[in-house]
């Protein structure tokens, strides 16, 4: 296996793939080829074959990385070929059979769904979603939401890719959607490498940096132990 220069970043609910533009910049600027899946958030199925469509336009080996419900998207879309090591920012790592909606019984309760499809509430977007982010950015995100669709909240996985793939996992110690316990349990159920950091939910936007660095080293340890 070549060295791994190729990621490919997958959104989560209720946002779009614009989030990942600072992680994005510092990502290209080292030299990395960067593609954002932008799936509509309308069911599992969909937005895996949103994410296979570029995955198979990949020159060689990615690093899968997925934000929030964008875990569960890599977790069966993760299987694929190109895909040499899973990367799961603050995100849901389900096992066969699971879905967002069954990780989510730990999680905050959420406002029921309008018309099949569930959004953050408005005013408290900003201390659930995105606490360490500016008052004028939350609102934004806020204002800017993808509707989530229910279907898509209950798709299960079939095979998880973090059986037969390398994992990593980037633990948010103030998320306030999914408990810092349940993802350090997910991640351990994973088997993946671990890093922790004090940040929202939103910790690839408040975060970039860190992020970066994680992906980073997501790329270079798969790197690393392919020559060995």
């Amino acid at each position: 296996m070549t060295q791994i220069k190729n990621v490919v970043l997958v959104h989560g609910d209720f946002v779009d793939g614009s989030g990942w533009r600072q992680v994005y910049d510092l990502l290209t600027s080292d030299g990395y080829r960067v593609s954002v899946v932008q799936h509509p958030n309308l069911s599992l199925a969909g937005d895996v074959l949103a994410t296979l469509r570029v995955l198979r336009s990949q020159d060689g080996p990615c690093v899968l990385v997925g934000h929030s419900y964008g875990g569960v998207v890599i977790s069966e879309a993760g299987t694929d070929d190109n895909v040499a090591v899973l990367a799961y920012v603050a995100a849901f790592a389900p096992d066969s059979g699971e879905s967002a909606r069954d990780l989510m019984s730990a999680g905050p309760a959420t406002p029921p769904p309008r018309d099949g499809f569930l959004l953050v509430d408005r005013d408290r977007f900003h201390a659930s979603f995105a606490a360490d982010l500016p008052p004028a950015e939350a609102r934004f995100m806020a204002d800017s939401q993808v509707p989530w669709r229910v279907d898509a909240r209950g798709g299960q996985v079939n095979r998880p890719a973090w059986r037969t793939k390398p994992s990593w996992y980037l633990v948010a110690t103030d998320d306030r959607m999914i408990p810092p316990s349940a993802q350090r349990a997910m991640a351990g159920r994973a088997g993946s490498t671990v890093r922790e950091i004090a940040a929202s939910h939103s910790v690839y936007v408040s975060q970039p940096h860190a992020t970066a660095d994680f992906i980073r080293q997501a790329a270079a340890m798969r790197a690393e132990e392919s020559r060995k």
